[in-house]
């Protein structure tokens, strides 16, 4: 394909986005999805990303997919394009079913120019098979280093997207990120099939952030930060914890100091956080105390200051952080208040997601026990072997990459719909074996308050038939609006390709690399200590970790301003002696299956990290719990492997 026309290009940009010029990075990427390429794009938070899809989702003749694992992405995207008389919708968890019914339409019918999505959707089978009707022009995917295992998020779905889009025929892939190291970038572009050629990656460094460490003990941080909110000139301010907990106390605290102050952590309510975020925009001195659940997404220019509380958890994440500040190119103030104590919450954290090696193993016991060809709910696998659902997903990804096991489509085990007409009224709108077919799925049905519940598998059998015949007969009623349908219990498919030789060799192998996975996670904490305690400019270190070198010291940053930081050591807390005796006691008395017998479980207990298993035996209520949260998880486990 030729090299397009740039004017075409240039008039769309000054027509609906009011600019005459692109930012570094942005024309290359948007002219190799244009030539008809797949493309990558690594900018800096802030660094215009999302006219990369935006904009040719205007020039391509079908739909532009954008894959998101942010709400706050979605919502603010979509009301800023609806404003420029762009189609856009978004399909996610929050939507009514009218809503959604609506969206889907609008899809279907060629009225949308772009449809936001979650990696999370394509498990649902019916907006699979809506896929296949679409013409994606473009398959956009945000946050696109979550693909890569050795990323600061890594996240199983996003593993498995390049197998949809060429499912979906997607005809183009743009995957962007703010923060991949050449590592993770070589990931990307291997996962998507970039070549390296299309792949763009514009400068990390910002001349206007200035970069600044205080080093703090934990009783000091109030104080300082409330020094340094008096001191500055009043401006949009958002500050980092890590805990919710910490978000509402510190919240309230600021309140009443008299500071216009908000919490914000993925524990409140969908509508609620709606209103700060909301708040937050309106607001030219609004101060948002949130745990990184805020700020992705969030396309605030003037946000003059963002403050660490507690540490960020990687180089990756301060980096995304910090860049939510001055988008508006004015100076910005990021500030981080260094506290070595709370590296143990942060370690904590990360030791918590690694399961113990006998569920691993009991795991694939049961799975190759079970037919060539089943389906699970992970959920209930999550509980029963007390292994977390992301992680429990990231072992049967492995699985699946090594060959193992095959993934097929998910599905939901029971559907529910309630009828906006009489079943009557339904029926006399068909004839001859349609008519009979659909009143026997009728039959199949149970009925509750107002819903009827029906187990779609279970109907299929009685009735004869397969199973995404009745599927697709729902789905036809709810379009027209005969009836209203939800889903629950969503199904993963899977279908076994060999069987290992060894299971225990194979469990202690996907146990290993949880334990690589585990010490990959602490090295990136290792990695901010070093930025915080290193003896050159600071700006230049992080510049350097995303492949930037800087010609010379930023003049901003603590290390330029006021030479080497210097953390302080943790306080060393001890195991109270008394513990064991009261241990003990609960194994005895408790009902739990004597769960905390194992060492990493019972480590997780004491250093208070949430488990399903520990959930499920209702020890997170238990008043032990949590009583080592300030000892080191590796000191705990080490005592509880020698009780």
């Amino acid at each position: 394909m030729s090299d397009p026309d740039p004017d075409p290009i240039h008039a769309t940009l000054r027509e609906y986005f009011g600019f005459d010029s692109f930012r570094n990075g942005q024309y290359d990427v948007i002219k190799h999805l244009l030539n008809g390429h797949s493309a990558a794009a690594v900018f800096p938070t802030g660094g215009g990303k999302s006219l990369c899809y935006q904009l040719p989702a205007l020039l391509l003749p079908g739909i532009t997919l954008v894959v998101s694992p942010l709400i706050a992405l979605m919502k603010d995207q979509i009301d800023a394009l609806s404003t420029r008389g762009i189609a856009a919708q978004r399909l996610d968890s929050t939507l009514d079913a009218e809503t959604h019914r609506q969206t889907i339409d609008q899809a279907c019918e060629g009225k949308l120019r772009l449809l936001y999505v979650a990696p999370e959707r394509f498990n649902n089978e019916r907006f699979r098979e809506t896929l296949q009707t679409l013409r994606i022009s473009l398959f956009a995917v945000d946050e696109a280093h979550c693909i890569s295992e050795w990323g600061h998020n890594f996240r199983p779905d996003y593993l498995k997207l390049a197998g949809f889009a060429r499912s979906f025929r997607a005809e183009r892939i743009l995957a962007l990120t703010a923060t991949a190291t050449e590592q993770v970038l070589n990931d990307i572009r291997r996962g998507f099939d970039i070549a390296e050629e299309n792949a763009v990656r514009t400068g990390f460094y910002r001349s206007n952030l200035m970069l600044l460490t205080t080093p703090v003990s934990e009783a000091e941080k109030d104080r300082v930060l409330l020094e340094n909110l008096r001191k500055q000139p009043a401006g949009a301010t958002i500050i980092y914890v890590t805990l919710q907990k910490t978000a509402e106390i510190l919240a309230d605290y600021l309140q009443s100091k008299g500071f216009q102050c908000k919490a914000y952590h993925a524990g409140m309510k969908d509508e609620y956080r709606s209103q700060v975020q909301d708040w937050f925009m309106a607001s030219d001195q609004g101060i948002v105390v949130a745990t990184i659940a805020f700020g992705m997404g969030v396309d605030k220019a003037n946000i003059r200051y963002v403050y660490h509380y507690n540490l960020p958890k990687s180089l990756e994440n301060y980096a995304q952080e910090i860049g939510r500040a001055g988008r508006d190119d004015h100076p910005s103030v990021c500030t981080i208040l260094a506290c070595s104590d709370d590296l143990t919450v942060l370690e904590n954290f990360v030791y918590g997601d690694t399961p113990d090696s006998s569920a691993v193993q009991q795991l694939i016991t049961h799975l190759f026990s079970l037919e060539t060809q089943f389906d699970i709910s992970l959920y209930s696998f999550s509980s029963t072997f007390d292994i977390r659902p992301l992680v429990l997903r990231t072992l049967l990804t492995y699985l699946e990459l090594e060959g193992y096991l095959e993934g097929g489509t998910p599905f939901y085990e029971t559907y529910s719909f309630k009828p906006l007409m009489s079943s009557a009224e339904i029926l006399s709108q068909f004839h001859g074996e349609r008519k009979t077919f659909l009143g026997n799925v009728f039959r199949q049905a149970k009925k509750a308050k107002v819903w009827f519940n029906i187990d779609p598998s279970r109907a299929a059998t009685t009735l004869n038939t397969n199973r995404e015949r009745i599927i697709h007969a729902l789905d036809w009623l709810s379009q027209k609006q005969m009836l209203e349908i939800k889903v629950a219990g969503v199904r993963h498919r899977y279908r076994q390709l060999k069987t290992p030789n060894d299971k225990q060799t194979l469990a202690n192998h996907l146990f290993q690399r949880m334990l690589d996975r585990e010490t990959a996670e602490i090295n990136r904490l290792q990695q901010l200590v070093d930025l915080i305690g290193s003896d050159s400019c600071q700006t230049a270190m992080l510049a350097e970790h995303f492949s930037e070198i800087l010609e010379q010291p930023c003049g901003h940053c603590s290390w330029c301003l006021t030479g080497k930081v210097t953390l302080s050591k943790r306080i060393n807390h001890s195991i109270p002696v008394d513990i064991q005796s009261k241990i003990q006691s609960i194994v005895v008395n408790s009902e739990t299956d004597n769960i905390i017998e194992i060492p990493r479980v019972l480590a997780r207990f004491l250093c208070g990290i949430t488990s399903p298993g520990l959930s499920r035996s209702k020890l997170t209520r238990h008043p032990l719990f949590g009583i080592m949260v300030q000892v080191p998880f590796k000191e705990v486990l080490e005592w509880a492997e020698n009780l």
